[in-house]
């Protein structure tokens, strides 16, 4: 006889943990359905009770770092969130157009790309270092590039950019196979030099990118996100909020 028709009783699931707020969607009158990223239990929904409501929504501005209690009857239910608010990120960048498009591409592209209930808590530490130096208005740009690069590796789409496939040498890296995700040097290029990508100079040292640099940067991990990604996710488009942080940096 099934169990749960048996009347057998069941113990709740529940944890609690705190994370970035990823995104929110009304569900309902009143309550919301929040998306959380957190070390231990990685991107997680659930309900927030009167989350829509004047006196939650407010507080859950995505991008806010939250406090958050999960509870449910089973461990693949929904479940509800209860939270507190630690700090807001949202309200600091509304007045800076580029910092504002940095921090809703960070949300989005994590929301796309995670799994669901997978913990990434090394990807977890940089999404945070990422968003408080967006806070802080100063450094981030670069941040974010290798941050995109960290998803890719995070996604099983990691790029090998410290030796050459061709030559196995150190030194002299200026391209990446489209093909592999290797980086080539100028040596080993050759005559398929026009088929390969560039690798900004600067990109694996702790060093102050130009805005060429960034350009080409993003354009390196854009194609792997869209052409590795993207199609391991179902095909699904990269976030329109990307595009909008990629209008930003060229304009």
């Amino acid at each position: 006889m099934d169990k749960l028709a048996a009347g057998a009783q069941i113990t709740p699931m529940e944890w609690r943990d705190q994370g970035v707020l990823l995104a929110v969607r009304r569900h309902g009158e009143s309550a919301a359905i929040i998306e959380v990223f957190t070390p231990t239990y990685g991107r997680h929904l659930g309900v927030v009770r009167g989350g829509a409501g004047r006196r939650l929504s407010p507080i859950l501005q995505p991008g806010a770092q939250l406090d958050v209690s999960w509870r449910a009857r089973l461990s693949d239910h929904l479940g509800a969130f209860t939270f507190e608010p630690v700090k807001s990120r949202a309200a600091s960048v509304l007045n800076d157009p580029l910092a504002l498009s940095g921090l809703n591409a960070v949300l989005a592209m994590a929301s796309f790309a995670l799994p669901e209930r997978q913990p990434e808590q090394t990807l977890y530490t940089e999404t945070q270092e990422v968003l408080d130096a967006l806070v802080q208005g100063e450094g981030w740009l670069p941040l974010y590039l290798r941050w995109e690069l960290s998803l890719l590796e995070t996604m099983g789409f990691g790029l090998d950019l410290f030796s050459c496939a061709v030559t196995g040498e150190t030194e002299g890296l200026a391209y990446v196979s489209p093909r592999t995700g290797r980086a080539v040097s100028r040596a080993g290029a050759g005559n398929w030099v026009d088929r390969l990508l560039p690798l900004p100079a600067g990109l694996l040292q702790d060093v102050p990118l130009t805005q060429q640099a960034m350009r080409e940067g993003l354009a390196l991990t854009g194609y792997f996100l869209t052409h590795r990604l993207a199609p391991a996710l179902g095909d699904k488009p990269l976030p329109a909020a990307r595009m909008r942080l990629l209008d930003r940096i060229i304009s």
